[in-house]
């Protein structure tokens, strides 16, 4: 790979230099070479004298990044792209670098990489001013990762964004002009983690390095030093140490392709500080990989290997036999010469090797997901890096019949590959992720519920558009709202399209939720206050009235009484005296045995404690016991026995911490006595559903002693308190109430 570093020597002039452009088209086509010298005539007579905003001169820069891209291989089209994406926006009448014109001039895909390389760079200068700070729950720095690949249609596009930055950092360095410390931290989480992504290793490690030089300038230094102290030995050693295996393997008869792999300054550190190492411990400052044909070769070049050099123990990973989880296979060994130098081998196939750059084990995978990246199924945005990675190792040198040369096959670098999200900016330059067709309406939903119920209009990059628009990766967005206010019905209309997003129509549809349960609640209280007024018993407290009707709170009776759910009549039975509400209880064919007394009334639980005579006993509120559950007692402090059903949770809770209380007791002769017990039910809402219960109750002959109803979300929650004398007379009315539509679970 070329070197990107700017020559020490001034190169403004650098774009009119003949040896510059011959060297930067040297491996072009003809129709290449006239691509990139028609960009660079067109480019000329306009950058120079021109600054960029860090400061260098754009004709340098333009020049450079056109050395870098010579370096990664890509084609004149990506070249001719980089000189002309670098021209001044506010000139395109005077300088015709409209895309109408690039388009006639240089072509349609020239045009395409020019406007999302420009829209690249005001998204940098947008996401510079702005913090990591997003959405609760988002991750800006990954957020800016995919708005960038979002971007590029073209992934060319990103690739022109990478060359474009390395280009920058270098010229911080050469020009010895400070790197800001918001630049360089930029670079290290947003940009190197896309061009490990896209396997541009070379850029990755000059951009870290880069980065890493500005940042911890004295580390960095320190390790440069060190580094530079051994280079010429290590250099020599690797030589040395290649041209023996390489004959070795050959002399056995295994064909291999054998190569160092340098070690860079950011990735030492990074070693170091992770496994806690100082640098003479560091294995890998010397590193050879092995490709071979096939799996066999790689365990007989293994063997070879051991038996050239000493091992060294605990440093052996078989990845071929035992693979990462994400697929990634491989054999990693250290290994010592006579000397006492450790050096890393890894040996693999090239099928393998290609496995690992552009299959689901890439390295980008394993080093940023963990262990279980590769067990996740590729996204539109994977395939897409992975044909990128396919693109830029492309081997230009294989031509066709015709003698052109071919691409990868299906290239889908831009509209067949369906995005799922789509990735915009707030004013503050926060990104935002949203699903494909989402509309501003969604955005403002997206950012708080309130703003998207109070959203009235929006504003896209500066200009009003209809609230139906369709967001587009890269705009920033700004919502115009009401002071107060709520959403249109509209919106939950999916014809019309004003929401994409489940979680913004949730939102909308709980708001008009809302608003419903509100009119009914003033509904029912009118109705409620005019019967109160009919009885004269307007100085009634509402809440005590609810209770006694069996609602946790007043809203419950007046939601009950504006859905006919309750009765207003029984209003007017809540007043009348205990006589005339027997009589009424007659009436409606609840008929109990005189010779039978209830519990709660009589005070006798019917509950004998074992050993003990004449002991008062009470039947405990938390979990209502009744014959024939299993029982047991707990003395309590001047209330005598309390009785418990055995798999009662507050007995077991009170057991637990005073079990000297604990007492057994057994059912006595209950006879007729009736006992009180809790029937829970849910179901879902129904105007009959409260009719329908109670006559149950009524042809079951089961005296109800208490209610309790609540309803939310069209599902009712009654507690009823019935009085029974026997478990054969729950059993029925569990059996019962289970048969009542709409009930969807009874139990006591």
């Amino acid at each position: 790979m070329h070197s990107p570093l700017l020559p020490s020597a001034d190169t403004h002039d650098l774009l009119s230099d003949a040896v510059w452009l011959e060297s930067c088209t040297a491996d072009l086509d003809e129709a290449g070479k006239k691509l990139v010298t028609a960009a660079r005539d067109k480019v000329v007579k306009v950058l120079p004298g021109r600054i960029a905003s860090t400061g260098e001169p754009l004709d340098s820069h333009a020049a450079m990044m056109v050395t870098v891209l010579v370096g990664l291989g890509s084609d004149a089209v990506t070249r001719a792209s980089a000189l002309l994406a670098v021209m001044p926006e506010l000139e395109d009448n005077e300088n015709n670098t409209r895309p109408e014109t690039l388009s006639r001039e240089f072509g349609p895909e020239v045009a395409k990489l020019v406007q999302g390389t420009r829209a690249l760079y005001r998204l940098g200068t947008l996401t510079a001013q702005s913090g990591d700070i997003g959405a609760p729950g988002s991750d800006q720095k990954e957020m800016k990762r995919r708005m960038l690949l979002a971007m590029a249609v073209d992934l060319r596009i990103v690739l022109l964004r990478l060359a474009s930055r390395l280009q920058s950092l270098s010229w911080y360095a050469i020009s010895k002009t400070p790197c800001p410390e918001a630049f360089a931290k930029e670079t290290m989480e947003l940009y190197t983690p896309l061009a490990n992504r896209l396997g541009i290793w070379q850029v990755k490690w000059e951009m870290e390095d880069f980065a890493f030089r500005f940042l911890k300038p004295d580390v960095y230094k320190q390790i440069a030093k060190q580094l530079e102290e051994k280079r010429t030995e290590r250099e020599i050693f690797i030589t040395n140490v290649v041209q023996q295996l390489s004959e070795a393997l050959k002399a056995e008869g295994v064909d291999a392709e054998v190569y160092g792999r340098p070690k860079h300054i950011y990735s030492i550190w990074n070693k170091m500080r992770n496994k806690h190492l100082d640098f003479d411990q560091l294995f890998d400052l010397r590193a050879l990989r092995v490709i071979v044909e096939d799996e066999r070769s790689c365990y007989a070049a293994l063997a070879l290997i051991h038996a050239m050099w000493t091992p060294v123990p605990a440093e052996f990973d078989d990845y071929i036999s035992r693979p990462k989880p994400n697929g990634y296979r491989s054999l990693h060994t250290v290994v010592a010469d006579a000397q006492g130098r450790c050096f890393e081998v890894q040996i693999r196939t090239q099928e393998m090797h290609e496995f690992a750059e552009y299959g689901m084990a890439a390295h980008w995978r394993y080093k940023e997901a963990g262990a279980a990246g590769g067990k996740v199924a590729a996204t539109a945005d994977e395939q897409k890096i992975a044909w990128m990675r396919q693109l830029l190792a492309w081997d230009k040198s294989t031509p066709t019949a015709d003698g052109a040369t071919t691409a990868p096959e299906a290239a889908p670098a831009t509209e067949s590959l369906q995005a799922e999200h789509v990735y915009v900016l707030t004013p503050q330059a926060r990104v935002i992720e949203l699903p494909v067709g989402a509309t501003p309406v969604d955005f403002a939903y997206h950012l708080h519920t309130d703003l998207g119920h109070r959203c009235r209009g929006a504003k896209v990059d500066g200009l009003m558009v209809p609230l139906l628009t369709r967001l587009q990766t890269g705009q920033t967005v700004e919502i115009i709202a009401a002071k107060s206010g709520g959403p249109s019905r509209d919106w939950l209309n999916a014809q019309l399209g004003f929401l994409a997003s489940p979680r913004s129509r949730a939102k909308v549809r709980a708001w008009f939720n809302a608003v419903e349960l509100q009119q009914r609640m003033s509904q029912g209280q009118t109705m409620v206050e005019k019967e109160l007024q009919r009885l004269g018993k307007t100085a009634t407290n509402l809440e005590q009235l609810a209770q006694r009707l069996g609602f946790a709170q007043a809203d419950d009776l007046y939601v009950a009484v504006a859905k006919d759910e309750f009765s207003l009549r029984q209003i007017e039975q809540a007043f009348k005296q205990p006589s005339d509400a027997a009589v009424q209880e007659d009436n409606s064919s609840r008929v109990f045995n005189s010779a039978t007394s209830s519990v709660t009334r009589t005070g006798k639980s019917g509950v004998l404690v074992v050993g003990v005579d004449s002991l008062l006993t009470q039947l405990a509120r938390c979990c209502r016991p009744a014959p024939p559950d299993e029982i047991v007692g707990f003395v309590t402090r001047g209330r005598g026995v309390s009785i418990h059903r055995r798999d009662c949770h507050s007995f077991l809770g009170l057991s637990a911490t005073q079990p000297e209380r604990v007492i057994d007791v057994t059912w006595g002769a209950t006879g007729e006595a009736l006992y009180p017990i809790d029937l829970f039910i849910q179901a879902q809402e129904n105007p009959n559903l409260l009719r329908d219960v109670s006559e149950v109750f009524a042809r079951l002959r089961l005296n109800v002693v208490g209610v309790n109803t609540q309803s939310r979300r069209s599902l009712s929650q009654m507690v009823f308190t019935v009085e029974v004398n026997s478990g054969e007379q729950i059993q029925r009315a569990l059996t019962a109430l289970n048969e009542i539509p709409g009930v969807e679970a009874v139990r006591q």
